[in-house]
């Protein structure tokens, strides 16, 4: 009898016959079958997209890029719990603070044991967790998850979402918290030891709205305060309020509070509340502030040495329960914060006091900055507002006719006597451009160097641009510092000289003004090595400096000499006249630098730079826009000279 293929029960498989023969049969078509499956399985696997391990391994990465990227709904999205888990992740990225978060899978994915509750399917995925915390540093654990496929049917996964997942000691109902203890914060010191910046009184205002019977009276009294409160917005949001929910407004110096304390207490609703915090009192443009969110330093001194200053701090992070806040577990520990070291400057607090005072006097920005020539070291500096940057350090400005001293130092160096003839004349024109003199004076072809550095005189030094080539004054500069680095211990500006591309940018430069820019700073410097007959690079922070930069030449000992004679006798007989009045020897030299103000005007900056001839003590005073240097920045270095002297 013929072989016959086996019937088809009524599930559609094969029934097995009992004959010897059909059971070969049968054995053989499932050994046919099964090889048709396994091609076929085959197939499917070129078809799709990986097999099990690496389509876990793949969704895992892609839930953990997304965690690490701080994109928590993506990483939510990967899971097959999107709400619990966007839940937990944004509470321990909120709680821990984490300035950096890697999370990268550390082994190959392994089919998961059906007895430790994960997913049909499902493969474990190990991970490494890394945390950069501030404060401490890097915190690393070792995880995994479980990755499982969506159905029997599906070719795509899903990670298994459980506390345990971001943390093996994680519940559910619990959260990941860094907490700190902030050591306490070293202030910034002046050269005496007293406080440039530290711990201070401050009060923290608020209203009780409920209480607030008269808001028309808090508004008066808080505008008068006159700290830049805008007490429109804060009355909106007062309006929608909680009625007995306190509503922050200020936090005030206590000298600010005291002043105003009488009329603010009158106010019924007004809340006071003594607080410290560290806070600068004198250079507050140089010392900088702090972040009011974490209280680490922004700008200035207090960003430069954020670490030194805040020293360590104690922190810990634990496992916490995130209804009540409670900590059940400590994870990481870090012993003992120790406190922070103070800065210590090379600031004067009486010459500083005397410079803040004198800018308060004025209506125009300006600053104000003092060096000690026989050193370098910065004695103060000065800025008004004090939103306005430091700029007594950092400005990048056309000096004016202060930059004449640079000027001078050249015509001497190359041979020019003090009293040669140079001219002045009304008008000197070049390449089309006419310059003049302030009020267009002239003194004549019998004017000589000396003469015309006392009166000021431009074109005296534009007629004469002959004797310049385009880089003596970049070199002349070089013995002044000007054209090096400079590492004060803080940001500066330390001035630009460039080489003169033809005429007409020569003369200008000649009299500080088309690309020559200087801070403040710089011109106290010139002033300074005026004084002392070598440059010795300005310091603030003298245990950050390792090493000042020295200039890279020298004037000779006649030059200084000859500047000495011409800055002293600009106070008795030029320009500084106003100083004549100032105790203790003043030399100078008076600045107007024209720029323009952006809308098609010039306007001007006042300037006035010198040392006092018995003190060791240069200095510059610059006041933006308006004025001349004798007439407007001159009253305001006499307040400044005899502020400190009295």
């Amino acid at each position: 009898m013929a072989d016959s293929a086996p019937g088809w029960g009524p599930q559609g498989r094969p029934e097995p016959e009992t004959t010897g023969g059909n059971r070969t049969k049968w054995i053989i078509g499932g050994a046919v079958a099964v090889t048709v499956l396994a091609i076929g399985a085959v197939l499917l696997l070129r078809d799709g997209d990986e097999d099990p391990a690496s389509a876990a391994r793949s969704e895992s990465q892609k839930f953990l890029d997304a965690w690490a990227e701080g994109d928590l709904e993506g990483a939510a999205a990967h899971t097959d719990d999107a709400e619990a888990a966007a839940s937990l992740l944004e509470s321990v990225q909120r709680n821990l603070g984490a300035e950096e978060t890697a999370l990268t899978i550390s082994g190959e994915p392994v089919r998961a044991e059906l007895n430790t509750g994960a997913p049909e399917a499902a493969y474990t995925v190990p991970f490494t967790a890394s945390f950069t915390l501030p404060g401490v540093g890097e915190w690393s654990y070792e995880s995994s998850l479980y990755a499982a496929p969506d159905g029997v049917e599906e070719d795509t996964w899903h990670v298994h979402w459980e506390s345990p997942l971001v943390h093996p000691e994680l519940s559910e109902g619990q959260t990941l918290v860094l907490s700190t203890d902030q050591s306490e914060r070293a202030p910034i010191l002046a050269a005496d030891g007293s406080q440039l910046a530290g711990p201070s009184v401050v009060w923290d205002l608020s209203i009780w709205p409920a209480r607030l019977s008269d808001p028309e009276a808090a508004y008066e009294a808080l505008d008068g305060l006159d700290v830049g409160l805008d007490t429109g917005a804060l009355a909106d949001r007062v309006e929608a309020s909680d009625p007995d929910q306190a509503v922050s407004v200020v936090s005030l110096r206590d000298e600010v509070f005291r002043e105003h304390e009488d009329e603010l207490r009158a106010v019924e609703g007004l809340q006071f509340a003594e607080d410290s915090r560290p806070l600068a009192h004198l250079a507050r443009t140089v010392v900088g502030g702090l972040d009011p969110a974490t209280g680490a330093g922004s700008s200035g001194l207090q960003g430069r040495y954020e670490e030194q200053l805040a020293g360590t701090p104690s922190a810990a992070v634990v496992i916490a329960d995130r209804e009540s806040g409670d900590a059940v577990e400590v994870l990481y520990e870090q012993e003992g914060g120790e406190p922070g070291t103070p800065v210590q400057t090379t600031i004067d607090a009486d010459v500083q006091r005397a410079a803040e005072a004198a800018l308060e006097g004025t209506d125009q920005a300006g600053s104000i900055v003092a060096v000690r020539p026989s050193t370098g070291e910065v004695l103060a500096a000065a800025d008004s507002p004090l939103d306005g940057g430091d700029r007594s350090l950092s400005g990048q400005l056309a000096p004016g006719s202060t930059f004449k001293v640079i000027t001078t130092a050249a015509l001497l160096e190359g041979g020019t006597a003090p009293g040669e003839a140079i001219g002045c004349p009304k008008y000197e024109t070049v390449e089309g451009y006419r310059f003049q003199n302030q009020n267009e004076f002239e003194l004549g072809p019998a004017t000589t160097l000396h003469e015309a550095f006392t009166a000021s005189c431009n074109t005296a030094y534009i007629a004469n641009r002959d004797r310049f080539e385009p880089d003596t004054l970049r070199l002349t500069a070089e013995a002044f510092g000007i054209g090096v680095e400079w590492d004060l211990g803080a940001g500066s500006f330390d001035g630009s000289v460039p080489d003169a591309e033809g005429a007409n940018d020569l003369s200008a430069s000649l009299i500080g003004q088309a690309r020559v820019q200087a801070s403040p700073l710089v011109m106290a410097s010139v002033a300074a090595t005026v004084a002392e007959g070598a440059f010795h690079q300005p310091v603030l922070v003298p245990g950050a400096v390792a090493e000042p930069a020295p200039a890279p030449s020298e004037l000779s000992a006649d030059t200084y000499a000859a500047l000495r004679s011409m800055m002293r006798d600009t106070v008795t007989d030029g320009t500084a006249t106003v100083l004549g009045s100032v105790p203790g020897t003043p030399h100078a030299k008076t600045g107007t630098a024209e720029f323009d103000t952006g809308d098609g005007e010039l306007s001007t900056n006042a300037w006035l730079i010198g040392y006092l001839g018995d003190a060791d003590l240069a200095f510059a005073v610059l006041l933006l826009d308006g004025g001349s240097g004798g007439a407007t920045a001159g009253p305001v270095a006499v307040d400044f000279l005899t502020g400190f002297q009295e």
